[in-house]
């Protein structure tokens, strides 16, 4: 039965639990944290709405109101609250002794209550700003949460009438009307709405976004912060946000004239710096547009007695602080300063090692460009042209590189001791891959063995089948990736040694081998061949046509034998896996959000997906992530880098690669 309910004033000290609230064996909802938001608007607001009590044992039990009886506590607690002690009296409704309904009057109260709809929270928050001339410092206050928190809700609430009304309509979504805020000015997010809905078509909120940029740049943005300065000095007009941050530059293309003013300055001083022949500026960088332009690069050159020793002292330093970078218990921060200092040292012993020629720099130039929220430097660029008529790239040292065209402007120059060790991991995969087709290896073997006798000249000198096994040194061989190792290991355990035992003599071994089966022959040929393959990268079809071809294939694919990994990732700079995340890989925004983290974390995240590409990626972006490798690593489908004949007299020389 139902009971009327007396009003009553009861002092917060003779409050207590009731066994009958529904929320009592949930104690964790009482905790401090989860009722901060309540404890800091009671506070301010006092109780609106009354707790429901019952007289138990000379206390008064409350049987709905838990939370708001936890928020009283709280303050009575809390020495810097005002007007809350044990003494000072709640309005409460008492429930009679005999009531036969306690839990579900409890019940009633906590789920009859429907959630507020999130545009009236809004609205309600900016009602509070214009009408109450409440701050969000002041509204920040009285519900106990963050400024930050409450700037966002009075965004929302300032968006033009007719889209809130759309919203509440179900006519666009909750999150594409949120979008509409990134413009204060209520006309402006109208006529963008106005013309998105005329076709009749379904309205997203990144539309919205990408429409609102073409009217105006907003002051907390990366660019509209870099111009702001020179913008108010020239008069720019301004739509006011009552959150400053929100403000925007409205006219479009002042902003777009200083930030190309900005950027030729910056070229131009480096273009006089490095004595390039001239400068531009290009505000949003085309890598279609790019791809055009040919690049030069700084070629060795003999650094002199002061710079020799620098050099040394360099490379002395350079060792300590790799050792120091291989602690596994460091810390980010270190690990960090260790890293920018790598690259400090690294960039100057290249400074006084590399220059370039003087017909480089009379055709090259610079671009600056904005990326990343910076100004972005573009060397040794050269205009379309301005670009030789030959098909290969000359370089500052007057020789040439097979740079297969429209292969992007940037490239990444692999260190020596890099390259050393991507010869040998390819020198690896191409054993492997030899013993999954010993048929053909047969054939390679048997063709060496008779042209190096019968034709006067070796066929090749990409295997050694003198039967002696190869010994490939490697600067991680504990990390690299061990799927070539472990393929020639499994091709070990299948070949026929029945022929071998240690008892036989020569002749006898001899005549078991013979009577193996071809295939099983073919086998143990294979196996053997594969063990004398050397480090190599990919090979020019001019200078080892043979080995180019057969590569091709066995291998058509490397890394159906070779995965990169953090061993590989650890030994790039920050900005090279980020390009590569970026262009070879199309994850542009994960690029852009790895940017801010330490490499350690970018080579985490790289190790991690190229082990197991992740279920969130695009099919473009599984069969990048699946193919990817050092464009030089690759037989079909990647660059072929003419190999150098005199390459093994010369393994300080870098070799430079594509990077996007």
């Amino acid at each position: 039965m139902t009971h009327a309910l007396k009003s009553i004033s009861v002092a917060i000290g003779d409050l207590t639990s009731h066994p009958a609230n529904v929320r009592s064996n949930s104690p964790e909802t009482y905790e401090t944290e989860a009722i901060a938001h309540l404890t800091a608007s009671i506070g301010v607001l006092g109780i609106i709405q009354p707790l429901l009590v019952q007289k138990i044992d000379g206390k008064f039990g409350v049987l709905a109101g838990g939370r708001r009886r936890a928020a009283l506590n709280e303050l009575v607690a809390d020495k810097t609250a005002k007007g809350f002690t044990n003494k000072t009296k709640i309005e409460c409704r008492l429930v009679p002794d005999n009531c036969d309904v306690t839990t579900a009057l409890s019940l009633a109260e906590n789920i009859t209550q429907a959630p507020m709809n999130a545009i009236d929270e809004f609205e309600a928050f900016a009602r509070m700003m214009e009408v109450d001339g409440q701050s969000p410092d002041t509204i920040a206050k009285t519900f106990g949460t963050t400024i930050a928190a409450v700037k966002g809700r009075l965004r929302y609430g300032l968006i033009h009438p007719n889209i809130r009304a759309a919203a509440r309509a179900k006519t666009i979504t909750l999150d594409t009307m949120k979008a509409f805020a990134d413009h204060p000015s209520q006309d402006v997010q109208l006529e963008v709405y106005e013309a998105l809905t005329s076709a009749d078509s379904y309205v997203q909120a990144y539309t919205v976004r990408q429409a609102l940029k073409a009217r105006g740049v907003q002051v907390s943005d990366d660019i509209g912060a870099f111009v702001r300065e020179d913008y108010e000095a020239r008069g720019g007009p301004i739509a006011a946000d009552l959150l400053e941050e929100h403000s925007v530059l409205e006219d479009t293309a002042l902003v777009e004239a200083i930030m190309v003013e900005k950027l030729t300055a910056a070229a131009e001083e480096a273009r006089a710096q490095l004595g390039f022949a001239w400068a531009e500026a290009l505000v949003r960088y085309d890598y279609a547009t790019m791809a055009d332009y040919g690049r030069v690069y700084p070629g060795p050159i003999e650094p002199d007695a002061d710079g020799q020793k620098r050099v040394d002292a360099i490379t002395e330093e350079l060792e300590k602080l790799q050792l120091e970078m291989e602690d596994e218990t460091l810390e980010t921060d270190a690990y960090n300063a260790l890293y920018d200092r790598v690259d400090a040292l690294e960039e100057e012993a290249r400074d006084l090692q590399e220059a370039y020629s003087a017909e480089d720099l009379a055709q090259g130039g610079v671009i600056a460009s904005w990326s990343n929220g910076k100004i972005t430097l573009h060397v040794g660029l050269v205009r379309p042209e301005d670009k030789p008529e030959a098909t290969t790239q000359t370089t500052s040292t007057g020789g040439t590189s097979n740079e297969v065209e429209g292969q992007g402007a940037d490239a990444i120059v692999y260190p020596a001791s890099l390259t050393q060790d991507l010869k040998a991991e390819r020198a690896m995969a191409l054993g492997a891959a030899m013993t999954l087709h010993p048929e053909a290896t047969l054939d390679l073997t048997l063709f060496k063995l008779v042209t190096d006798v019968l034709g006067g000249m070796s066929a090749t000198h990409a295997v050694k089948v003198e039967a002696r096994k190869e010994y490939r040194s490697h600067a991680k061989m504990d990390e690299i990736d061990g799927t070539s190792l472990e393929q020639v290991a499994e091709a070990h355990d299948a070949l026929d040694l029945s022929w071998a035992g240690g008892a036989k003599s020569p002749a006898d071994q001899f005549a078991a081998f013979r009577a193996l089966e071809a295939g099983e022959k073919a086998k143990l040929v294979a196996y053997a061949t594969a063990s004398t393959t050397q480090s190599c990268f990919a090979r020019s079809v001019q200078s080892d046509s043979l080995m180019f071809d057969f590569e091709i294939e066995v291998m058509p694919d490397i890394r159906a034998h070779w995965t990169p990994n953090a061993a590989l990732f650890n030994r790039f700079k920050k900005a090279w896996l980020l390009k590569i995340l970026g262009e070879d890989l199309g994850l542009a925004q994960e690029a852009v959000t790895l940017a801010s983290m330490s490499k350690k974390e970018i080579v985490a995240f790289c190790d991690k997906l190229f082990a197991e590409p992740f279920a969130t990626l695009t099919e473009a972006q599984h069969a990048a992530v699946a193919a990817w490798c050092p464009p030089m690593m690759q037989t079909t489908g990647g660059i072929s880098l003419a190999v150098d004949a005199q390459e093994e007299t010369a393994p300080a020389e870098t070799v430079q690669a594509k990077a996007a």
